[in-house]
């Protein structure tokens, strides 16, 4: 007897030109703002992070205009600029590490040093004090994950780090790496828990947008001082997989 398939159909309306569009100008304007800042790598890190965050309010836009796909926030209440934390949140798709950091305070992300190898756009990302790790040298890279984090939280940068390690599918979480879950115990910032559906709209995988509204949620600040990595981490694991799902 022959096995039907079962997986649901997606019979939202395909809008080609709309992603096309989309990603002709994120490829366009990520040169021109990549040339920019070599130009300006003299600035001082606040406004080359300005100018920075100016590309990524303008995807954001362009992602709207071009595919009807904008963003809702709640749980802002919880951001207070003026005191650094760790943000954890899950990952889906490229959209959150671009829209993170039109919705969050200054942040320095976590990167995997892979993305350095792309021209320009990959060099240009140094500029933004990122924090740069070989996933191949896991203890190298958990102690400069802890050296520079921390020292990126003294100065009032905040830190993003993506748990998961690469992107899940929608409504998909996977386990969480324990980087993020050490550097806030060893450095006793809050963590801020962050959770979207990003990848309802903007998957990992494809090149077609969604038109609709990512919802985006911030969790109340978890203390971590005195606490061991493993309960930080199940914590936040925890309040994702939950939040994830009632959307």
């Amino acid at each position: 007897m022959t096995q039907q398939n079962s997986s649901p159909v997606d019979n939202r309306p395909k809008n080609y030109i709309g992603s096309a569009l989309l990603f002709i100008c994120i490829f366009s304007t990520a040169t021109i703002i990549g040339l920019v800042l070599f130009a300006l790598f003299w600035l001082p890190f606040e406004l080359r992070y300005k100018i920075a965050r100016s590309w990524c309010v303008l995807v954001v836009w362009m992602t709207k205009i071009f595919c009807g796909l904008s963003y809702e926030v709640e749980g802002l209440e919880n951001i207070n600029p003026e005191n650094a934390a760790i943000i954890l949140s899950n990952h889906q798709s490229a959209w959150e590490t671009l829209a993170l950091r039109v919705i969050l305070p200054t942040q320095s992300a976590v990167l995997k040093k892979e993305l350095l190898y792309l021209p320009l756009w990959g060099w240009a990302l140094l500029l933004l004090k990122s924090i740069v790790i070989d996933r191949s040298n896991q203890r190298g890279a958990l102690k400069k994950l802890i050296s520079e984090g921390t020292e990126r939280l003294n100065e009032g940068i905040w830190v993003l780090i993506f748990p998961e390690g690469t992107r899940a599918g929608a409504r998909e979480v996977l386990p969480f790496n324990a980087g993020g879950a050490i550097l806030a115990q060893k450095s006793g910032f809050p963590v801020i828990p962050v959770v979207h559906n990003a990848g309802d709209f903007w998957s990992r995988y494809s090149f077609l947008k969604y038109a609709g509204t990512i919802k985006v949620k911030i969790g109340a600040p978890i203390e971590t001082t005195g606490r061991k990595a493993p309960d930080i981490n199940t914590e936040v694991e925890t309040w994702i997989k939950q939040e994830l799902e009632k959307m």
